[in-house]
């Protein structure tokens, strides 16, 4: 935590310099230029809020960077899931992700701990200050603040899931901060706090759905539902009270949406998934905001290794590749493992709208933008502007279902929130009375793996449930022993699950002190 603000301090300080730097303008120096911005003279209006607010947003954008070569960030949250495997096996640091064998001192651990604070931080920053601000519009503070909230709790909550007990820092800090080394806070308070903001998020004023890409309502209550159905599984075991919870709180999405279809719906396809006509809408529920602008989707790692799929001829990484036995686990006739039509491409179009050709085996195509790359016949605008997925209404039914049956078996509702699922696969469906509280529970779990798969949340569910999804027998294994496709035999263990804490992080802060168990320390 220190080393991070450090750097962000080293920054700020560099660019004060060349602010004040002598430019040879005696008249000059004697005034206070007004571009020089400190937290202090900075928040006075309400565009400073927005754009404050705005900073937060970028920042989330951490997970696509790159983590050296063939690589980026968000391969930590796939390598280690069992569903994917490599075809180039040119990053060590992604290796040894694949083979569970990483450590504090791998690129992609130390990225999503520098990542997901920078988040924290600049949101704080947006809590603390704009509550000041006068005057303003007291919706557009609220709205600003719900926002800041939501966005401050998914970072929370995506580190807690990651490292456990961790720093809560709720305030700015700065060099001369009496918690600029914070110590570890116990995962009971910081699950606290995650709760307190999306609670106060959903009080906002937010919109149902915001075609903009902010934050909405939707987002918030599915959130916060997923939040419940965590608490309620390991390592908190909160159990009973928080499942009613969370299928209470998805079940107000679920209303809403049934009420308003053509406002939150799923898609009636799967390539309206990836398609750069339906960001932010419909069954879209949060996505990460991308403009080649700014910046180009990250997802094309997924891309088969030096084949022609895009306007650029052959390339590509293949870095993250489906393991062919979790491809192979979907049932026969599973409309989301049909080429073209599904998650997944056995053959493409050469350079992207040219002849058809044969891939050799299947691939993600879960984010692969038709509009950017080209398809039959119609040449890609090379454009990458595709949003990556963060919430889905597709999760929001499963929280749903799954909650649901914990709470008192599989009733009819939750049958046909997970139905609804399995519908647009073109799977049939055993009836509502064929199935036990346990086959029940299987059942969404193995819609999880197969709907949610390749967008960062398998990992989770593996944490939680203790439980991973065994492709080759289609049960459930116990998550200590499991075996990944990918990982050289090497069985999942008890310290698996926990990421280390970076080492760096442990060197600069000895308020941190132990290391995860089971890692190597300092």
């Amino acid at each position: 935590m220190r080393h991070t603000l450090v750097k962000h301090i080293s920054r700020a300080l560099l660019c004060g310099f060349a602010l004040t730097g002598p430019i040879g303008c005696t008249d000059f120096l004697k005034e206070n230029a007004p571009s020089n911005l400190t937290p202090t003279s900075f928040y006075t209006i309400p565009d400073h809020a927005e754009s404050a607010l705005a900073s937060v947003y970028a920042s989330l954008r951490f997970m696509g960077d790159g983590a050296g070569i063939f690589s980026s960030n968000w391969q930590l949250l796939e390598a280690i899931t069992g569903t994917s495997t490599t075809e180039t096996a040119q990053n060590s640091d992604l290796n040894n992700l694949y083979g569970l064998v990483h450590d504090g001192n791998t690129a992609h651990v130390v990225n999503y701990w520098n990542g997901l604070y920078r988040v924290i931080a600049n949101a704080n920053q947006v809590i603390d200050k704009v509550p000041g601000i006068t005057p303003m519009d007291a919706a557009q503070k609220a709205k600003i603040l719900g926002e800041a909230r939501f966005l401050r709790a998914s970072a929370y909550f995506t580190a807690v899931q990651l490292w456990g007990d961790i720093p809560l820092i709720t305030k700015p800090q700065s060099a001369a901060s009496s918690d600029f080394q914070p110590s570890r806070t116990s995962k009971e308070d910081v699950y606290k706090l995650i709760v307190d903001d999306l609670v106060a998020a959903e009080a906002a004023g937010l919109a149902w759905m915001d075609p903009s890409g902010r934050v909405n309502l939707a987002a918030v209550k599915t959130q916060l539902a997923k939040v419940y159905l965590t608490m309620a599984g390991f390592p908190l075991s909160k159990g009973a009270t928080h499942y009613k919870l969370a299928a209470d709180k998805a079940l107000e999405v679920v209303t809403y949406a049934n009420a308003n279809p053509g406002t939150i719906n799923l898609f009636t396809n799967y390539n309206d998934v990836h398609s750069e006509t339906t960001e932010n809408r419909i069954e879209h529920l949060f996505e990460l905001q991308y403009n080649t602008t700014v910046a180009g989707n990250p997802m094309d790692n997924f891309y088969p290794n030096f084949k022609p799929v895009t306007y650029n001829g052959p390339g590509g990484t293949g870095s993250s590749v489906p393991a062919p036995s979790f491809y192979a686990s979907y049932e026969p006739g599973d409309l989301r493992a049909k080429d073209q039509d599904g998650y997944f491409y056995t053959t493409y179009y050469t350079n992207g709208n040219g002849a058809p050709f044969s891939l050799g085996a299947p691939y993600v195509f879960k984010h692969f933008n038709r509009i950017a790359n080209g398809t039959s016949g119609v040449a890609g605008t090379r454009q990458n502007n595709l949003n990556v997925p963060q919430i889905r209404y597709a999760e929001t039914l499963l929280i749903y279902a799954e909650a649901q049956n914990e709470v008192g078996g599989p009733t009819q509702a939750a049958y046909d929130a997970m139905k609804r699922i399995r519908d647009r696969a073109k799977l049939t469906t055993p009836a509502l009375g064929t199935f036990t509280q346990a086959t029940f529970r299987e059942a969404v779990w193995r819609e999880r793996w197969h709907e949610l798969c390749y967008e960062q949340i398998t990992w989770f569910d593996m944490v939680r449930l203790r439980k991973v999804y065994n492709d080759k027998t289609n049960g459930f294994d116990n998550f200590v022993g499991h075996v990944n496709p990918s990982s050289n035999n090497q069985p999942l263990q008890e310290k698996h699950l926990l990421l280390p804490i970076p080492r760096q992080e442990l060197l600069n802060n000895p308020n941190l002190k132990t290391q995860n168990p089971g890692y190597p320390g300092v």
